[in-house]
Formats: C-alpha cells, sequence, structure tokens
C-alpha cells in the first residue's frame, strides 16, 4: 500500500520520536555509569596492562572495552591511542569490540526495542566476536605490518606534535595546552578535560572523596558531556532513519536481498547481508539499534539483524578513520577480519538460538505502527528521573567550568573563592568547595597540604599556548 507523502513522513517521525523516548532514560543511565568508569580508570595504565600477547590481557581489553564509550569513534580513536602507547594487536581489537558491543546503555536499549534474546545474543556474541577475531588475527597477521604502523605513528607524533588527551583518550588540540611544572607539554581534547586534569592534579582525594565533593561531580559532569557529544548525532540519525525506513520501505525490497528459507546457506547468506547493509547504512554506534528494529519489522532473520548491530565497526565513516590513521593496507586488513567476523558470529548465533529453541518469534507482538510511544506509564517516570539526572549533570559540568576564585580544593581540585568552607594547616589557609571536602582534609591533612591553595602557585605553569 502506497503511503500519502506528508502522513508517511508524519508517522515516520512519530516512531523515529517513540523509539527515542523509550530509550533515552536507558541511554542516558548507561552513558552516566560509562562516564563513572571512565574518570576513574587510568588510561596510562590500561595500556601497559594490555602489552601482552595473553589471554590475560584479552581479558583486561575485554572488560576495560566493557566499561568504556559507547561511540564507534571514541572507541576508534581511545584504541588508536592504546594501540600507540604499546598495547598488542589483538588486545586493541579487542577493546573496540568490547566497548561497541558489550557497553551498559547498549545492552538497555537492545533490551527495550529487541527484547531479550537479542540482547543475549549481543552479549554472548561480543565475546564470541572477540574470540573469532581473535583467532583470526593469529593465524593471518602479516609479520611487521602492524609493527611499521606503530612506527609510524610514534613518528607522526613526534613529527607534528600530535597528542593525546591525558583525561579521556581522543586526541588533543592546540587550543587546549598547557606546561606542567616538569616542563611537559600536554593537549587536551576541550577546555572541560584540562579542568579536570587541573583538578586531578590538584586535588589529592580518593575516589571515595571525589564522589562526595562538587570537583568529583563536575569531572563526572565533563565526561557525560563529552559521551553525548560523540553519540548524539549518531542516536538521533539512527532513530528517525529507523522511523522513515519501517514506513517508506516496501517489503520487497528486504525479500530481495535477503534469501526466505531454511537452510545454512540462507542462514549465512542473511548474516553477510546484515553486515553488509550496515556497512554501507553510515549509521554507528547506539543509532544501528533503532534501524535493526525496522529490519526486524521487515522480516530479516536473527541472523541478518543480529550481524547488522554487530558491524558498526566498519561503516563507511568508521573505515575512512582507519585509512587516515592507519594507512588502506591496515583499513583493509580490519574490514577483511571483522566482516568475517561479525558476519560468522551472527550465523552462529542463530544456529544457537534456533537449537534452544529461543529464536524470538517475529509475529508476535505489536507493530512499530501499532506502537503507543508517548503514555504516563513506567517510560515517563523514569524518562523524568533520567532527564533530571541529565540535567544536574550538565549543571555541574557548567558550575565547575566557570567557577570563580583564586584557589583550589586540595581534596577534589575544585576552583574555588574565599566565601566557602576553609582550614589552617600548619599556618596556610586552605578553602574547600563542600564541607564534605572540609572534614576530609581535616582527618588527615597532611595527605593534602602538598599542594599549594593559591591557583597563582599551583597553576604557575599551566599555562595557554
Amino acid at each position: 500500500m502506497v503511503v500519502p507523502p506528508l502522513e508517511g513522513v508524519l508517522e515516520s517521525l512519530r516512531i523515529g520520536l517513540g523509539f527515542l523516548w523509550t530509550a533515552a532514560w536507558a541511554i542516558i543511565m548507561g552513558l552516566t555509569i560509562t562516564s563513572l568508569v571512565q574518570v576513574y580508570v587510568s588510561k596510562e595504565r590500561m595500556a601497559r596492562m594490555l602489552g601482552d600477547d595473553d589471554l590475560s590481557s584479552l581479558a583486561m581489553a575485554t572488560a576495560f572495552g566493557a566499561a568504556s564509550s559507547g561511540c564507534s569513534f571514541g572507541a576508534v580513536a581511545i584504541g588508536k591511542g592504546l594501540f600507540a602507547k604499546g598495547a598488542h594487536v589483538v588486545n586493541f581489537l579487542a577493546f573496540m569490540f568490547a566497548s561497541t558491543n558489550l557497553i551498559v546503555e547498549l545492552g538497555l536499549m537492545i533490551l527495550i526495542l529487541l527484547g531479550w534474546e537479542f540482547l543475549v545474543a549481543e552479549l554472548l556474541g561480543g565475546l564470541v566476536l572477540i574470540a573469532v577475531m581473535a583467532l583470526i588475527v593469529r593465524l593471518t597477521l602479516p609479520e611487521t605490518l602492524f609493527d611499521d604502523v606503530r612506527a609510524e605513528l610514534t613518528r607522526q607524533d613526534h613529527d607534528h606534535s600530535a597528542m593525546v588527551d591525558p583525561t579521556c583518550g581522543m586526541e588533543g588540540s592546540d587550543e587546549h595546552t598547557i606546561v606542567t611544572d616538569g616542563g611537559e607539554t600536554l593537549q587536551f581534547c576541550s577546555e572541560g578535560c584540562l579542568e579536570t586534569y587541573r583538578q586531578q592534579t590538584a586535588g589529592s582525594g580518593t575516589w571515595y572523596d571525589d564522589l562526595r565533593s562538587w570537583g568529583g561531580w563536575y569531572k563526572l559532569g565533563n565526561q557525560y558531556r563529552k559521551e553525548w557529544s560523540m553519540i548524539w548525532t549518531d542516536v538521533v540519525a539512527g532513530f528517525l532513519i529507523s522511523g522513515f525506513v519501517i514506513v517508506f520501505v516496501p517489503q520487497w525490497v528486504w525479500n530481495a536481498l535477503f534469501l526466505e528459507g531454511d537452510g545454512l546457506l540462507i542462514t549465512a547468506e542473511n548474516a553477510i547481508m546484515g553486515v553488509t547493509i550496515a556497512v554501507i547504512s553510515f549509521v554507528g554506534s547506539m543509532g544501528n539499534v533503532p534501524f535493526a528494529v525496522a529490519l526486524w519489522g521487515g522480516g530479516i532473520s536473527f541472523a541478518g539483524v543480529i550481524a547488522f548491530v554487530y558491524a558498526d565497526l566498519i561503516t563507511i565513516p568508521v573505515l575512512n578513520v582507519y585509512r587516515k590513521y592507519y594507512g588502506w593496507t591496515v583499513m583493509l586488513y580490519i574490514l577483511g577480519v571483522f566482516f568475517v567476523t561479525m558476519a560468522f558470529t551472527g550465523f552462529l548465533m542463530e544456529l544457537l538460538f534456533d537449537a534452544l529453541g529461543i529464536v524470538p518469534n517475529l509475529a508476535g507482538g505489536e507493530t512499530a505502527t501499532e506502537q503507543t510511544y508517548f503514555a504516563v506509564d513506567y517510560t515517563f517516570y523514569l524518562n523524568l528521573v533520567a532527564f533530571a539526572l541529565s540535567g544536574f549533570l550538565l549543571y555541574m559540568y557548567r558550575r565547575g567550568l566557570g567557577a570563580p576564585g583564586q584557589y583550589r580544593d586540595p581534596v577534589c581540585g575544585m576552583r574555588t573563592d574565599d566565601d566557602g568552607p576553609s582550614a589552617t594547616h600548619n599556618g596556610e589557609t586552605y578553602y574547600f568547595c563542600s564541607s564534605t571536602c572540609k572534614r576530609a582534609f581535616e582527618n588527615e591533612p597532611a595527605e593534602f597540604a602538598d599542594t599549594p591553595p593559591r591557583i597563582s602557585d599551583a597553576d604557575q605553569s599551566h599555562e595557554h599556548h
């Protein structure tokens, strides 16, 4: 049936925005958890732990990736930083797989939009992806290919002063540069990360002290802002595109692309086609989940849909980033390894789920056009809580970035003035962002008294260039 253009556009927007409304709380909660881990996990330590070619390092890469950013481009950028610092090829590729398949916010979105079966396939498949990729790389990796690339990255970094932001692992910028007390030049991706670094170097509190201070909440707010800045275009585009695909793409298109029937060859073709559609879709990160809903609604097999979800690391824009970082040869090698890995894992998941009798029933439930998305129900209240949390974190980011004063809290590192709580130790007066930081200082003043309280003293060598 042909849909009138205006009616079709309105229905597409209703479905796309409805999907976004349904999943909003899960995305926000997941990004909050991810931000918390990102703030308190050292990238330098991570790189050192991923340098060996053994099972322990592979497991650590998987765990670090699962606790990292959900953005495809963020995963690739951080992966490049880890690789340049010495992480083994298998481990930095495993990190990227885990950070785009095993993260909290993605799992919650899949659970809400596609169901528990797809969530299990995503989590189990994420581990299978890493295992299969590791095996393929060990069997096929040219001996010197990545060694040459690592040497070239090191040379480029030296020649062009390209630096990695020490707080988040992204590429630094000349606009946000400081020189440390030891004479080392550091670059940051944003003013927010520069302020985070200054707070981290000025504050001596533990992560527990941080979470009870305004400075700690600033760091969390800054990372939360960064996470959103990396994924919001993909997320919004994915939801809106899914609405238009559901309404305007006729069934015969899916029937032509994905073979119907039973048998191993049919399942394999569907898995391969799912990855192929992902490569040319230009939708990465979490934006491919609502697109997967459109595919599932179009009658695509379980193997095709889950393989599509796996494949956000080889969309055309991401492949172009590989080319810029590593050159054509490595980009084509990564594409080949990832394509085979993703298609095979999608194929394997359908065989496994079919044997267990848990392949979802495509005919069950309401279609996307039949569903009511906006109602006063549990989603409404969860979104209210999530939006309030999001607003609070962004407020803390703005509050910390623009905080006035000539002092730094010695516990959390936040900038403050002389109107707040204060304490004196060895004749020096220290000022705090809150009474919580003051109490932590008074309990163990010797732990925090090494940092000069005045910004003019502590930040004297931290000038912009």
